[in-house]
C-alpha cells in the first residue's frame, strides 16, 4: 500500500458520489414532461374555438437508447470505484489503530501534519507523525 492508493481511495469516494448524481440527472431527463397548448375549431359549423393542452416527453427512442447506454457506463464506473474503496477499507482493517487514525486524518479528512499531531495528542509533533507515517509506508 502506498500514498497513491490512498489518494485513489479519496478520488474513488468522490467519484461514487458524482456518478450517483449523474445517474439521478439521467433519470430526471426521462421524467421530463413538456407541456404546451394549441387551439383549433370544430370542423363543422358553428366552428367553435377550442383549446387543447398537449404534453409529452421531449426525447425520442434514440435518446432513450443513449440514456440507457450512459447509465450502464456510469454504473460500471461506480462499481470500479467502489471496488477501490473496499480494497483500501480491507487494508485499513489490517493495520494498527494508530496508523489508521493518522491515515484517516491526513488523507481522508485532508488535515495537515500539525493538525493531525494536535488531534493525536500525547505531545505528538507534525514532523514526528509524518516520519511515523513514512516509516510505515516504507515497511508495507
Amino acid at each position: 500500500m502506498d500514498k497513491k492508493v490512498l489518494q485513489d481511495y479519496i478520488d474513488a469516494c468522490e467519484l461514487v458520489k458524482e456518478t450517483e448524481q449523474d445517474i439521478v440527472k439521467l433519470e430526471r431527463k426521462k421524467k421530463t414532461i413538456v407541456q404546451g397548448s394549441v387551439k383549433g375549431s370544430m370542423p363543422d359549423f358553428p366552428y367553435a374555438e377550442q383549446h387543447f393542452r398537449v404534453e409529452g416527453t421531449p426525447f425520442t427512442y434514440s435518446d432513450d437508447f443513449q440514456i440507457r447506454a450512459e447509465k450502464v457506463l456510469l454504473e460500471n464506473r461506480k462499481e470500479k470505484a467502489e471496488k477501490i474503496k473496499v480494497s483500501v477499507d480491507e487494508f485499513m482493517d489490517t493495520i494498527p489503530s494508530r496508523m489508521q487514525r493518522i491515515i484517516r486524518m491526513k488523507y481522508f479528512e485532508g488535515l495537515n501534519w500539525e493538525q493531525v499531531a494536535d488531534r493525536m495528542g500525547r505531545n505528538a509533533t507534525g514532523n514526528g507523525v509524518k516520519k511515523e507515517f513514512e516509516r510505515f509506508i516504507k515497511e508495507n
